[in-house]
């Protein structure tokens, strides 16, 4: 079907629900209705009563006479005639008012239709109104948070002032309409003095309102006649317009032809008619993005003249179709810049964008393509979005929907689409379809009448659903029929008045008639869109259709939309039967009733009309660019309906196809963007209609990616290098450009000075760059221009040389150099190459000098110090980014020559990804340098040069190139080929680099490659044996890879052995393992083992030397393996004796067992001496343990744990002793260092005591005492010690020195353990005092008077004898001795005899002890520091008495005496 444009009426719309019109519209007619009700009510009644009175009164008048009968007779035939001519006139007059009636109620119809009306146009107005207010609200809360769009926004002229022509004394008003924000601030000009209102009060009027700025001119007069300018101005920019006002005479003599404009005002800002010169200095390129994010296209312009309140027209176009603002774009043209910014990209912003500056002077423009790829799916594999979302024949209830679907390249085909709607002014999306449609159009029912909608499209595949299309524009469910009938008048801004207009006819209709043109205007194979044309009158009434249908041949017809009534003139009829043909009418009806059905249809058979297009056809792809190629190809044979074609590229030799394109293009030829240049390509196209794309078209053939072939660019720097007076030697360099072809050769022309026409110097083309003209005048003056070809043609000539002079040369000093050349140009350096002069003067030339200055300086600096004999020099400590001109000067004996030619300037900097030169050797062995470069044309080639001379020797070097990259090979690689070399590549932008070879780098390059022509098999391990547990050996090697031919050789002590019982050899070639495995390794085995390989033409061996000590070790370690075996068969120890420290400070033994049983029997021995354990270790759990409490240097010796039962024994010995013992001292020591308390301090007669409590502590511990930070050794004054569990620090009589402070430290063989203590201050004063308190009583304890021993406690004597009781006493001074007898002091006598000897030895003798002398003696010792008393009994018995029965006698215990107050 024919798809048409949106009418006015849809652009115009606005998209609001309209629903209010029911209730507003039911209430004024209702109302309207029940006025006019009471009025015609009243009227009626009020006329048949004024009838019935006058009839009434008639006939009282004519009963009430007295007549004859003759003429009562007559009086009652005229009555009877008046009553007849009376009730004919009373039906005359019924008739009358009936017609009058029927006329009256037609006119109140049509003043009531005519109300409804203009009621429902007033309430339109409102609402229209509100809706106007409603939808500026929105819209300004919408801007409000976009702040940095309206501050964008520079003043804009919308409506311009207008020029005008009065008589004098008439006023005249210009006006124009600006907009800006902030809102601009308007001045006015005449001639270009500003106009002041104060200065002629009541001449000027200037109004501003709603952006309509005025000025009124009161009662012109002659010297009004002028030009007025207007200019507005924000803080954004300035825009300006004017008009010419001319004020004539009524009489004028000398009329006013024009109004000439001053001179300083600026021109009308009229676009087309003002001239400008529009200068592009950036411009956007190619861009390449994804959907979803932002961008911004922008150009960078030079306009002149700058003016600020004339500018030319800025336009955007895409695809040649002009681009408005929207919600998706936003422009800016001004302050030098015009950009066009993207918020959110979709794939419907791809395409061709141009941007058109437009004066006077012209159009220029700017193009460049915008791809924009899919977002990454939501689901992996799903297809992209549709695009280009379009709705069309909008109606009541229907409207369809079209789309152009996504190209799918890696992705699975679509199989269908799914449409959503969402209501304007809602965020409720609706998916309108069940089962996804096949095609790209669809057509949307059960739209709510004056509703707008909102459309977007999911594509769906086998991997599932794509992301939503770009939401279509929103259109309204309205009738075109009615609206058609709406016409719009404008005003100013975005206002209008619709007024609807009926016909007069239509008002008489009350059942219609039957829709026309009932037709298919669209078939499908789901459905039928069946379109009519409205009856004709339709009447006024709203009109329903009812669809009806019928197989053909059935005769029987059904009602299609039976439940619900269509609105509009379309309908999609779903649900037909596949193969079989429909015939179809249509019903209309409105409140009256329904009308006949139209005419039938054809018969429509549902299916579809436009299939899948067939493939393109042929696909040529030619060069274009370094990163583009153009793709042309021929429309398919079946273009039905196309929507557009899609690209796709794919590098030759792989599978893996991208797209080029992500919208149809239209046209069959596009430039595809973004390649690798030097890549080859292949191009397919497939194309799109509604239906879907068609199978890919056959493959172009692969094209390399480079530039077009064009005629080379001309020869520059033209040099006069000889003159012998008749003919010059010229020179000049090749072409910047050679047009991707090589060139050919040079034609050179020539002139004389002041001579108009050129003159041909050769025919042929020359291939050399230097050329001498013959047969010139001596002389004369000469210019000469030069032209290069190729095979695209013959290129624009050079420009003009300078003037040389034909005269001979003759100075001895040489020319001038020529051909200056760089390469290697890097972010500092440089490399100059030159030739060298073509007349040398009176000798050769020795040398040269090389000058250089930077680009706006006037100073040559000079390179080189001393001339230089080589015809290159790198030219180092330049400055990046920097641009320099170089010359050389020749130098020969007579002196330096004449400098050549300044170069052309060379920037200084490296060009991004610059590559150097990479030397290796290849799977032959051979040496090569290579070099790559991409940017390679057909007229480029690689230039190798040593020592920058062009390598020719074919003897020593090799030189291949392939496509974009070459290599140089070393034939016979020796010393000589030492060097630096360089490689050039021709017709590009200087793409060179070079590669310092010195001896060490060809050694490694040379010994690589003897070892690719010798080739060895790689190893990964070499010959290693490897002893198992029960004391095999395995030799082994394992080789990189090894093919299924390869072999190899087990040799020992030059003895090939194979496999056997005894050596049992395996090769695995899979993984290159090669292994012999001796079950019984021997004293015999001692020896060389070798394993030689052979892989094709590799080769290699491994040996191992097992001889000496090295086969002693492994024949003990196999030995020790055997019998590690055998020990496990029985009960063994799987850990061995060992030890560690718990945590209360106690060495525990431990060792782990296994393999044992009830029968096992498990011992402890020290020094073999069994250790006595309360509790046997339970062997089950595997553990024993032997707990060696507080270590010390009696528990050193061997320890030993013992198994033993009838399967065999084990033993496991642990000796403490040596470092054993000293590592579990420190291990104890690491235990009690985290233990130690903090420093105390404990006073004592020999002074103050520094002491730690720790769980353990011994001397052999390493603890160490420090006094302020330097340690203390044992001595006299400083004695250190310990006990169990604690260690000291006494200092003896200490003295202030000793402040201070102390620290106790202990290590553990890891780390310190310190406790410290500051003794010094009140702490040191108050030790110190204590310990002088201590020291004074133990200086009294020591000199008191006690006794030393001697006397018993209880003394047995019989009686007669003679007791002597003898002890020794000491004190300092002496003590005095008392003895008493039951507490009284014994009185000496002949029978008590006290002696004291030396003052030490003091007795009693008791002479005839008799049994008075029994009783309790006490001797007291005392001095002035104190001294003691003992007692002891006596018991006296008589002579033959029996002892008593006394306890043993034992050493009396003294009794303290206190020394006395003043001692």
């Amino acid at each position: 079907m024919s798809l048409v444009a949106v009418p006015f009426y849809q652009k115009r719309h606005k998209h609001y629900d309209q629903s209010y019109r029911n209730i507003q519209a039911r209430y004024l007619l209702n109302e309207y209705a029940a006025k006019k009700r009471a009025s015609i009510q009243s009227s009626t009644q009020k006329s048949f009563t004024e009838k019935s009175s006058a009839q009434r009164a008639s006939s009282q008048t004519s009963v009430g006479k007295t007549t004859c009968r003759l003429c009562a007779k007559r009086i009652n035939t005229s009555s009877e005639e008046e009553e007849h001519e009376n009730k004919r006139r009373y039906r005359s007059l019924i008739a009358a008012y009936g017609e009058a009636k029927r006329e009256r109620f037609l006119r109140e119809l049509d003043q009531l239709e005519e109300d409804v009306r203009l009621a429902r146009s007033f309430a339109q107005d409102k609402l229209d109104k509100y809706a106007i207010q409603q939808m500026m609200e929105d819209k300004l809360a919408w801007e409000r948070p976009s702040h940095e769009e309206r501050i964008i926004r520079a003043p804009e002229i919308l409506v311009r002032l207008r020029s005008h022509t009065v008589w004098e004394k008439m006023s005249v008003k210009l006006c124009f309409t600006v907009q800006g924000f902030p809102t601009p601030v308007v001045q006015w000009y005449k001639d270009g003095s500003l106009i002041c209102q104060a200065g002629e009060p009541g001449k000027y009027r200037i109004e501003s309102k709603y952006g309509v700025h005025t000025l009124e001119i009161n009662r012109a007069d002659f010297d009004d006649t002028a030009t007025y300018t207007a200019v507005a101005t924000n803080a954004h920019g300035q825009v300006s317009t004017n008009a010419a006002v001319l004020v004539r005479r009524f009489r004028d003599e000398e009329p006013f032809h024009s109004v000439r404009l001053p001179i300083g005002l600026p021109f009308s800002s009229v676009i087309p008619y003002t001239h400008f010169d529009v200068q592009f200095l950036e411009k956007f390129g190619v861009t390449f993005r994804r959907e979803g994010e932002t961008l911004t296209l922008k150009c960078t312009l030079l306009i002149t003249p700058e003016l600020k309140r004339v500018q030319p027209r800025a336009e955007w176009y895409r695809d040649d179709v002009l681009l408005k603002e929207s919600k998706w774009t936003k422009m800016f043209f001004g302050e030098g810049q015009a950009s066009l910014s993207f918020s959110h990209l979709n794939k419907d912003d791809e395409g061709l964008y141009t941007l058109r500056i437009v004066s006077r002077g012209g159009v220029t423009d700017h193009s460049a393509f915008l791809f924009v790829r899919d977002a990454d799916p939501l689901v992996t594999g799903a297809p992209g979005a549709p695009m280009d979302l379009q709705c069309h024949d909008a109606n009541r209830d229907y409207v369809i929907v079209t789309w152009k679907p996504p190209n799918t390249t890696i992705e699975s085909p679509v199989i269908g689409y799914f449409i959503d709607r969402c209501e304007v002014g809602t965020n409720n999306w609706v998916q309108c379809n069940d089962a996804p449609v096949k095609i790209c159009k669809y057509p949307v029912t059960g739209l709510f009448e004056g509703r707008s909608y909102i459309f977007r499209v999911r594509a769906v595949n086998s991997a599932g659903i794509s992301r939503p299309s770009r939401v279509s524009e929103a259109v309204a469910a309205l009738d075109p029929v009615d609206l058609r009938r709406l016409q719009a008048v404008h005003l100013e801004g975005d206002k209008e008045i619709v007024t609807y207009q009926e016909e007069d006819l239509e008002g008489d209709v009350e059942i219609p008639g039957p829709p026309t043109n009932v037709h298919a205007s669209e078939i499908s194979k789901t459905y039928v869109v069946l379109s009519w044309d409205p009856p004709v009158p339709r009447g006024k009434e709203p009109l329903m259709y009812f669809i009806e249908k019928s197989v053909v041949g059935s005769g029987s017809w059904q009602r299609v939309n039976a439940q619900t009534a269509v609105r509009s003139p379309r309908y999609a009829v779903f649900d037909l039967a596949e193969g079989k043909s429909y015939v179809f009418r249509v019903l209309s009806a409105n409140k009256h009733g329904l009308s006949e059905p139209s005419e039938m249809t054809p018969p429509i058979q549902a299916q579809d009309t436009i299939v899948v297009p067939s493939a393109p056809g042929r696909v040529l792809a030619s060069r274009n660019t370094k990163t583009s190629v153009v793709v042309q190809w021929d429309s398919p044979k079946h273009e039905e309906d196309l929507l557009g074609y899609y690209v796709d590229c794919c590098v030759a030799g792989t599978n893996n196809w991208e797209p080029c394109n992500h919208k149809p293009v239209g046209y069959n030829r596009f430039i595809v963007h973004g390649l690798t240049t030097g890549e080859q390509y292949v191009f397919r196209v497939k194309a799109v209609n509604a239906v879907g794309t068609s199978e890919n078209s056959q493959e172009s053939d692969i094209i390399k990616v480079q530039a077009a072939l064009t005629v080379p660019s001309h020869p520059y720097g033209i040099t006069l290098l000889n003159c012998d007076g008749h003919s010059m030697t010229l020179g000049w360099k090749v072409p910047k450009f050679s047009g991707g072809a090589p060139i050919l050769g040079y034609y050179i022309d020539k002139r004389e000075a002041h001579h108009k026409n050129w003159h041909e110097v050769n025919s042929s083309p020359t291939k050399e760059r230097i050329f001498t003209v013959d047969g010139l005048t001596e002389g004369s003056l000469y210019e000469f221009k030069i032209a290069a070809a190729n095979l695209a043609g013959i290129g624009q000539p050079s420009d003009p040389s300078e003037h040389f002079k034909c005269e001979a040369w003759t100075m001895p000093e040489p020319g001038p150099a020529y051909d200056l050349t760089f390469c290697e140009v890097r972010n500092t350096s440089l490399v100059m190459l030159w030739k060298a002069p073509v007349y040398s003067g009176s000798s050769p030339v020795s040398g040269y000098f090389v000058d250089y200055k930077e680009v706006g300086t006037e100073e040559w600096i000079t390179v080189n110090e001393k001339t230089t004999a080589n015809r290159y020099l790198k030219v180092c400590d330049l400055h990046q980014g920097k641009t320099y001109v170089f010359r050389v000067r020749a130098v020969n004996a007579s002196g330096v020559g004449k400098p050549s030619d300044a170069s052309e300037p060379v920037l200084v900097e490296a060009r991004p990804g610059t590559k150097e030169i990479g030397a290796g050797v290849d799977e032959e062995g051979n040496i090569y340098l290579s070099f790559d470069c991409q940017e390679m044309t057909d007229a480029s080639h690689f230039t190798w040069c040593k020592s920058y001379e062009e390598i020719t020797d074919s003897d020593k070097f090799k030189i291949d190139t392939v496509g974009d990259h070459s290599k140089l090979y070393f034939k016979n690689p020796d010393k000589t080929d030492v060097g630096t070399y360089s490689v050039s590549v021709s017709d590009t932008d200087g793409v060179s680099s070079s590669f310092a070879l010195d001896g060490e780098e060809l050694e490694r390059l040379m010994a690589l490659s003897n070892e690719i022509k010798n080739p060895t098999i790689p190893l990964k391990s070499e010959l290693a044996y490897e002893i198992f547990d029960k004391g095999q050996v395995r030799f082994w090697l394992q080789a990189e890879h090894l093919s299924p031919d390869a072999s190899f050789r087990f040799i020992i002590n030059d003895r090939e052995v194979s496999d056997s019982e005894k050596h049992r050899i395996k090769c695995d070639k899979s993984t290159g393992l090669i292994e012999m495995v001796m079950d019984r390794f021997t004293s015999e085995n001692e020896g060389t083992y070798t394993v030689q390989l052979h892989d094709g033409k590799a080769k290699n061996q491994s040996s191992l030397v097992l001889i000496g000590d090295a086969f002693k070790a492994i024949l003990e370690e196999a030995e020790f393996q055997r019998k590690e075996f055998l020990r496990k068969q029985g009960p063994h120890f799987v850990e061995f004796l060992h030890w560690d420290v718990t945590e209360d400070c106690d060495v525990r033994l431990v060792c782990k067992v296994a393999n044992t049983k009830k029968e096992t029997v498990f011992k402890w021995l020290k020094d073999d001496a069994l250790c006595e354990r309360e509790k046997l270790p339970d062997l089950e759990k595997g553990v024993c343990e032997l707990l060696i409490p507080k270590l010390s240097k009696k528990d050193q010796g061997e320890y030993k744990a013992t198994l033993k039962d009838e399967r065999g024994h084990d033993v496991s010995v642990l000796e403490i002793a040596g470092k054993v013992y000293d590592d579990m001292i420190l291990a104890m020591s690491r235990v009690c260092g985290k233990s130690a308390s903090p420093l105390k301090v404990l006073c004592t007669p020999e002074g103050i005591r520094l002491q730690c409590s720790m769980k353990y502590f011994t001397e052999e511990m390493k603890a160490n005492w420090y006094h302020k930070d330097a340690k203390i050794p044992s001595s006299e004054h400083m004695r250190i010690g310990g006990s169990k569990d604690m260690a000291w620090l006494q200092i003896c009589e200490p003295t202030e020195k000793d402040k201070g402070k102390y620290t106790f430290e202990i290590f553990d063989g890891k780390g310190n353990h310190q406790r410290t203590l500051d003794l010094s201050g009140q702490a040191f004063e108050d030790a110190f005092g204590e310990f002088q308190q201590l020291k004074a009583a133990a200086f009294a304890e020591k000199n008191r008077g006690k006794v030393i021993g001697g006397l018993p406690d209880v003394v047995t004597i019989m009686e007669g004898k003679t007791l002597n009781l003898t002890c020794t006493v000491f004190g300092n001074p002496d003590p005095e001795v008392v003895w008493f007898k039951n507490e009284k002091t014994l009185e000496l006598s002949d029978h008590f005899i006290v002696k004291v000897e030396q003052a030490k030895y003091v007795s009693l003798t008791i002479k005839g002890v008799t049994s008075e002398d029994s009783g309790t003696y006490s001797i007291s010792v005392q001095n002035k520091y104190g001294g003691e008393k003992i007692d002891l009994t006596i018991s006296v018995y008589k002579h033959g008495e029996e002892i008593p029965d006394v306890l043993p006698a034992q050493q009396a215990k003294p009794k303290l005496i206190p020394a006395t107050a003043s001692a």
